[in-house]
């Protein structure tokens, strides 16, 4: 198997990011953290990574970022006199010493966006005091992280009888829940119960629902749902990151504001791709395109069968349950509004390569949230109770990154 394959999602999106990363900049009240948070993504894509291993860089990335903030707080404590540090410059030396150990392949579009960050920084004993501390950021983080690797050995079975084909296709990221977590105490600590008996009258409702709207040849789909299942087919950070500038931008904020915001949301949605893979092998439950192929086995009078049914856009290749983009979407979520407090909530946006560029806001985090569920229904690839599920479990993840991260002590 090869399994850098298989984490390759939607390589065919991929030339589209820069309409994403040129959406996110219109307007931008820009720092060196949300500077090069979006370089770091474009890097990310350029690399075309999938989604979980994407994550994982970006968590790295943006937790030395965080730490090469503080690093710089504390050595101008310490020395009490003359210039303090530059943060500008820590910041661009931690983002380049983790992507080139990540992404040693990138190293020319990493050394350019790292040479043009350092141009706009006056020579000087603040900015070398400042790659110093970036750089040892990125260094410690690396050496914490180290164990910190997908296992190369797979153990993934397919369900099969001797003799008998089944499709070939590779598994994504069946090993991923193996990784240590940032904030969990393990990849199963928030694993949710079973999805719902075959017998029930709730898995009539799913199977009714993803049946009804998730057809590719749906007439009861509304073109502004098909829109939003377009929309949410991308599932690179950089659709989440956009969101979470929403916040970064407003008014008033600053670089250390923002390094320790970063920090939480990419240590969150790194922990719930090991949350969500975790149950998801562990469950094994089928996508809307088999079940209903098969809705006269399920031993549910209610699940009539269609033989052709095929769904608005492809099924990822791994389980059904629990939904990976709910799990994104509650825990970046619940980080932001921990942010925003009682305070107002800035305009939320974000734009997508598969809706061409096209940029979708809400006015809430709980608007956000629901259409990122309904997105996988409308797309016929999850059913309801997948998406209420990840959504729950993400909202636990980010609980735990505002009290370890957000809200912790230097």
């Amino acid at each position: 198997m090869n399994r850098n394959h298989t984490l390759r999602k939607y390589p065919a999106a991929i030339p589209a990011a820069t309409l994403l990363l040129a959406a996110l900049a219109l307007d931008a009240r820009a720092d060196a953290v949300t500077d090069w948070s979006d370089r770091s993504a474009d890097i990310v894509v350029e690399a075309r990574l999938g989604t979980p291993p994407a994550i994982r860089v970006l968590a790295l990335v943006q937790t030395a970022v965080h730490d090469a903030v503080q690093a710089v707080d504390r050595r101008h404590a310490r020395a009490g006199t003359g210039p303090a540090p530059s943060i500008d410059a820590a910041v661009a030396a931690a983002s380049r010493g983790t992507l080139l150990r990540l992404l040693p392949a990138q190293q020319a579009s990493i050394d350019a966006a790292y040479r043009a960050a350092l141009e706009r920084i006056d020579d000087g004993a603040a900015r070398s005091a400042g790659i110093a501390a970036g750089e040892e950021a990125a260094a410690a983080v690396l050496a914490q992280r180290a164990a910190d690797r997908p296992s190369p050995a797979e153990t993934y079975r397919p369900h099969t009888t001797a003799g008998a084909y089944v499709p070939t296709a590779a598994p994504a990221a069946p090993q991923w829940a193996q990784r240590p977590p940032w904030l969990m105490t393990s990849a199963a600590q928030f694993r949710p119960g079973a999805p719902p008996a075959l017998a029930s009258d709730a898995w009539a409702r799913d199977y009714a629902e993803v049946k009804a709207l998730g057809s590719r040849a749906s007439t009861q789909r509304t073109a502004e749902q098909t829109q939003i299942a377009r929309f949410w087919e991308y599932s690179a950070p950089p659709i989440y990151l956009g969101v979470v500038r929403s916040v970064a931008d407003a008014p008033g904020r600053t670089a250390r504001q923002n390094a320790r915001l970063y920090a939480a949301v990419t240590q969150a949605m790194d922990d719930a791709m090991i949350s969500v893979f975790d149950a998801k092998y562990h469950y094994g439950f089928w996508r809307p395109v088999t079940a209903i192929r098969n809705g006269d086995i399920d031993g549910h009078a209610a699940t009539e069968r269609d033989a052709g049914w095929v769904s608005l856009i492809d099924s990822p290749l791994h389980p059904e349950y629990p939904s990976a983009h709910s799990i994104l979407a509650g825990a970046v979520a619940t980080v932001l509004q921990a942010e925003v407090g009682k305070g107002p909530l800035p305009p939320l946006s974000t734009a997508s390569p598969t809706a061409k560029g096209a940029v979708r806001r809400w006015g809430s985090l709980a608007d956000f949230t629901s259409e990122v569920g309904d997105a996988r229904v409308y797309s016929g690839i999850h059913y309801r109770t997948s998406t209420d599920a990840g959504a729950a479990m993400g909202r636990e993840i980010g609980s735990l990154a505002v009290r370890k991260v957000l809200l912790a002590a230097d």
